[in-house]
């Protein structure tokens, strides 16, 4: 089916997905985001109205550009071009600026960072955590950063695991995991160190953690190793319990 779509024209594609009956048509849209021609993109484009279409119908187009192995930069202009200025039910939203972030991450990935989709995607997601009031879309924004992986973007995230409330600070750091281990730099970990030893200010259970996990599976110096066991001493069985384990698969 996909191969079919490959080579149809556009007028063929979007006959097809004005006709597919209601319970195939999730299955329809999402080859032809698999096929990514020209025609089934131009099609989708004209099918795909965000104001009108149910809500499961356009998760299932964006999880399919999301989860695309290879995507082009055709398909990120299309997400964008639909995300943009409309008024879209949340869950839409959230998850059109994740899947942003997953393509942006992958085509970079393809040696496309340069293509001028992606700088829109990062600027995207860049003003809508800028611009985010509430704490659950700064997490989203985030997250999409996580999946974006861009190393320019690092300094953001720590801003934010630093300075958030708990959610935050756990959006944040688990973005920093998606990095290669070649970015988590010497500031990164002074960071981490930070929040786990609690230089600052007080960080719940789960944001020590996951800042603790960045230490140890990060090419761990010795001295980390060290206050990260002297540390587990003063905290509950199970947290430290998870710690020695961390440790011992580290060293291992």
């Amino acid at each position: 089916f996909i191969q079919m779509l490959r080579s149809a024209k556009k007028r063929d594609v979007l006959q097809l997905l004005r006709k597919a009956p209601e319970e195939m048509l999730p299955f329809v849209v999402e080859t032809a985001v698999a096929a990514q021609s020209v025609a089934s993109l131009a099609a989708l484009s004209d099918f795909l109205d965000f104001s009108k279409e149910p809500k499961s119908l356009l998760e299932k187009f964006l999880y399919a550009a999301a989860f695309s192995p290879r995507p082009s930069g055709e398909l990120l202009h299309l997400v964008l071009d639909k995300l943009d200025g409309k008024q879209l039910a949340p869950e839409v939203q959230e998850t059109g600026i994740v899947a942003v972030g997953s393509l942006v991450g992958k085509l970079c990935r393809q040696k496309l960072c340069g293509l001028q989709e992606v700088e829109r995607g990062v600027e995207t997601i860049l003003a809508g955590l800028r611009g985010a009031k509430e704490e659950s879309e700064v997490v989203i924004y985030l997250l999409a950063l996580g999946n974006a992986a861009l190393p320019k973007t690092i300094p953001t995230l720590l801003d934010h695991a630093e300075e958030g409330p708990a959610a935050i600070t756990t959006a944040a750091i688990s973005a920093l995991r998606q990095f290669p281990a070649r970015h988590i730099s010497s500031k990164v970990k002074r960071a981490m160190r930070r929040i786990f030893h609690e230089k600052r200010k007080n960080y719940e259970k789960t944001c020590r953690l996951a800042a603790a996990e960045i230490l140890l599976d990060t090419e761990p110096s010795p001295m980390d190793v060290i206050n990260i066991l002297l540390a587990a001493k003063e905290l509950e069985t199970e947290t430290a319990t998870f710690l020695l384990l961390k440790v011992r698969n580290s060293l291992s």
